[in-house]
């Protein structure tokens, strides 16, 4: 790892600490007759990961001139919605997927019913974070509350995942493949550029608002591209997963369309792309550094 992924690597680490704690103090006292509930909530939830999504609020926050204070309640409640339709993925009347992380998925620790229930928790508490965000405006708040919603929605998350499961056994276009993982996985990166840039009091409509987007959705592209990469070449020990799943759930992805080095090169395209989006904003380093990592990874 290069001096400059380093760096990113424990900023990012440190914001994903503050998220951490603030999404564990939000749970206030533990109440024996839901433990097995917030057990399994927690379980998924401090279980690792990059925390890509809440870095990525607390980036463009900080780029437009907002605080961390004001980005940290959208940052949780981003994590809480990524969370939850992770546990909700790894279901066996969806991918049915035993690991995750490198540790045993939810279902299968606390049972299919309660990992359900776990996920719905998580997905209803984080509007709740979202909207008692003390440090913006309640209309800022709001529009965040919106923004989450619709991302997490049909138009987002959901309809990304109901795509997923007709390509199981339909063959999709490569166009189609687009629009579903600019759903499935696309949809949160991008409320999360969104929600950073709210935090700093940007207009929804503002120019900068639309050039978080550009950039969120080519990083957001490139991110599922790589995710396809690696699922064929990837290494299951630093991935926490078994590699090939794709393949052998008949999976729709973008390496079923091209060659390895097509994927890898159109890939890099759009992550240039992103970054032509931000470039001329003055402290974007950080995510200029952050889209070649992501370009880059191994897990």
């Amino acid at each position: 790892m290069n001096n400059r992924y380093e760096i990113i690597a424990a900023e990012m680490k440190k914001y994903a600490e503050k998220t951490e704690k603030y999404i564990a103090d939000t749970f206030g006292e533990s109440d024996d007759d839901i433990k097995e509930v917030e057990d399994a909530m927690k379980y998924s939830l401090f279980a690792g990961g990059k925390r890509i999504r809440p870095y990525l609020v607390f980036s463009f926050c900080r780029l437009f001139g907002g605080d961390d204070k004001a980005a940290l309640p959208f940052a949780a409640a981003i994590e809480m919605i990524h969370t939850f339709s992770l546990i909700h993925d790894d279901l066996p009347c969806m991918d049915n997927d035993d690991m995750r992380r490198g540790k045993p998925t939810n279902h299968k620790v606390y049972g299919e019913a309660t990992a359900l229930l776990a996920g719905d928790a998580l997905a209803l508490r984080a509007f709740g974070v979202c909207a008692s965000n003390e440090c913006v405006s309640p209309e800022i708040a709001l529009e965040a509350v919106k923004e989450l919603s619709f991302a997490s929605s049909e138009r987002g998350m959901v309809g990304g995942q109901i795509m997923d499961m007709y390509g199981e056994t339909h063959t999709l276009s490569l166009d189609n493949i687009k629009k579903l993982q600019g759903l499935k996985t696309g949809a949160l990166i991008r409320a999360s550029a969104k929600l950073g840039a709210l935090a700093a009091g940007v207009d929804i409509d503002d120019d900068r608002m639309r050039d978080a987007v550009d950039y969120a959705d080519g990083i957001g592209l490139a991110f599922q591209i790589k995710d396809d990469i690696l699922d064929v070449l990837g290494d299951e020990k630093i991935l926490g997963k078994p590699i090939g799943s794709d393949a052998e759930n008949s999976k729709n992805t973008f390496v079923k369309h091209m060659s390895i080095e097509e994927a890898q090169t159109y890939a890099k395209s759009v992550t240039e792309s992103a970054k032509k989006k931000i470039e001329r904003y003055d402290g974007c380093e950080n995510l200029l550094t952050l889209a070649d990592y992501l370009l880059e990874r191994q897990a």
